[in-house]
């Protein structure tokens, strides 16, 4: 029953995105500020019960509007960001090595489906898809009209920045910082488009570590070292804070949506200062509702996957909501699609599902499992197996996660998945939702190996 109402809701969603009439006229279609925040899990976030660290802004975001217990990356940040673009999981897309994106797929990103509806868009912050250097014009290429976004793996992204803008190398980063040149450039972007609708996409630099791979390293900042992960966590909510602010101050604010979500758990450690070529690396363990919380990053665990989620959008998301719904990185496209009244070529199949009826009130997201998958992808010129064959994988619903290998736990019970219910040793309901979930990897075209 699982599976055909499924297939039920995803025909339904085709049939909404590419024939309907949008929910609303062109005049009133929401804005959309969509921040994705890098390497923060939910236990950082002060209304998710973090106790390590302030995050006044983003917990009042969560107070008066929705916070999502159930939200969804995959454990890693390219993975995540090929999902998030596509609505398509990165299995779907063969081998795709780190910071590459699928040529074919580049028309249908739900930013170029926005600006095909008549918005105007705008990113800044991390892209990761490609080597800029290489590619200048992608972020254009993918729906973007302006970008102003770091040289991943090229130079800082923090103090005195490389940053590209509209795909030109600025020369006007020397003495600034990077997550100020970044916000400044939203704020001058909505601004400038406060009569017509736009995406805002704020790709947070925080609260990753510095670049690794250059030689020599990026430079310290002002206190010869590179920011600790408790200023980056400050950081990131003050520039939350900042955005919120000007949409107040630009009369923005009642008709634009704002998200915030993370593309991953929180990192284990993290770099802290050079010293000549070698770099001293210090550990990242939080607080949370009592309990230390060592940083998720790379693992297929709730602290690796189970990111924060907040939606926020006075007059439309009343206040102080707290919801189970799932939501994984492949509802994005669909959910802004929907919202915006852009429509998906009818022949498209994706993933996503989208959950703009829970934003709206109308209802809530159909989705009655999540996918994440390990990353398995091979780095430009390497020859690691790609995410295709092999990797380990789970669904889930809210209360349970079955993994490919066969492992299944009870994440109400269990939530540091230390014991794996056996097949021998199923009850009514683990049994229950084993079969659930196998159906699951089926209707996926995945194999579950216990089967």
């Amino acid at each position: 029953m699982m599976v055909v109402r499924l297939i039920l809701s995803v025909c339904a969603l085709f049939s909404v995105l590419s024939t309907a009439a949008p929910a609303w006229s062109a005049d009133d279609r929401p804005n959309i500020l969509f921040i994705l925040a890098d390497d923060v899990g939910q236990e950082v976030l002060g209304c998710y019960g973090g106790q390590s660290y302030s995050t006044p802004h983003l917990d009042e975001l969560a107070r008066t509007g929705m916070k999502f217990r159930h939200g969804f990356s995959m454990p890693v940040c390219h993975p995540t960001r090929l999902t998030l673009m596509t609505g398509k999981y990165p299995f779907r897309h063969g081998q795709v090595t780190w910071g590459d994106f699928p040529k074919a797929e580049e028309p249908f990103t739900w930013s170029n489906l926005l600006t095909e509806s008549g918005y105007a868009t705008y990113i800044a912050g991390k892209w990761q898809l490609c080597l800029l250097r290489d590619d200048p014009q992608h972020p254009q290429r993918m729906g973007f009209e302006h970008s102003d976004l770091f040289g991943w793996h090229e130079g800082p992204r923090y103090y005195e920045p490389m940053i590209y803008r509209d795909g030109a190398v600025r020369e006007d980063t020397l003495g600034h910082y990077g997550p100020d040149l970044y916000v400044r450039g939203l704020i001058e972007f909505m601004k400038s488009n406060r009569d017509r609708p736009f995406l805002a996409y704020y790709s947070m630099a925080v609260c990753h570590e510095v670049t690794d791979d250059l030689d020599p390293p990026v430079p310290h900042g002002p206190f010869d070292r590179y920011d600790n992960y408790p200023e980056m966590v400050a950081e990131m909510d003050r520039n939350v804070g900042r955005l919120v602010a000007a949409l107040e101050a630009l009369d923005l604010r009642k008709n634009t949506l704002i998200i915030f979500t993370a593309d991953n758990g929180t990192p284990p450690e993290i770099i802290i200062r050079a010293e000549g070529k070698e770099l001293i690396r210090e550990s990242v363990v939080s607080e949370q509702n009592g309990l230390l919380v060592p940083g998720g990053k790379k693992k297929l665990t709730d602290d690796g996957t189970n990111v924060p989620l907040i939606a926020n959008w006075p007059g439309k998301i009343r206040g102080g909501q707290v919801v189970d719904d799932l939501v994984d990185m492949s509802d994005y496209l669909p959910t802004f699609a929907e919202l915006t009244g852009s429509r998906l070529p009818e022949d498209r199949k994706i993933d996503g599902i989208s959950f703009a009826p829970r934003l709206l009130g109308t209802g809530q997201s159909s989705r009655e499992w999540a996918y994440a998958e390990e990353a398995v992808l091979p780095k430009p010129g390497g020859t690691e197996p790609d995410g295709t064959s092999s990797g380990l994988r789970w669904v889930r619903t809210g209360d349970w996660k079955l993994y490919n290998d066969g492992r299944l736990f009870h994440m109400r019970s269990d939530l540091q998945e230390q014991r794996p219910i056996k097949k021998n040793d199923d009850t009514t309901a683990s049994q229950a939702a084993r079969r659930e979930l196998r159906a699951a990897f089926k209707e996926l075209e995945l194999a579950n190996r216990d089967e």
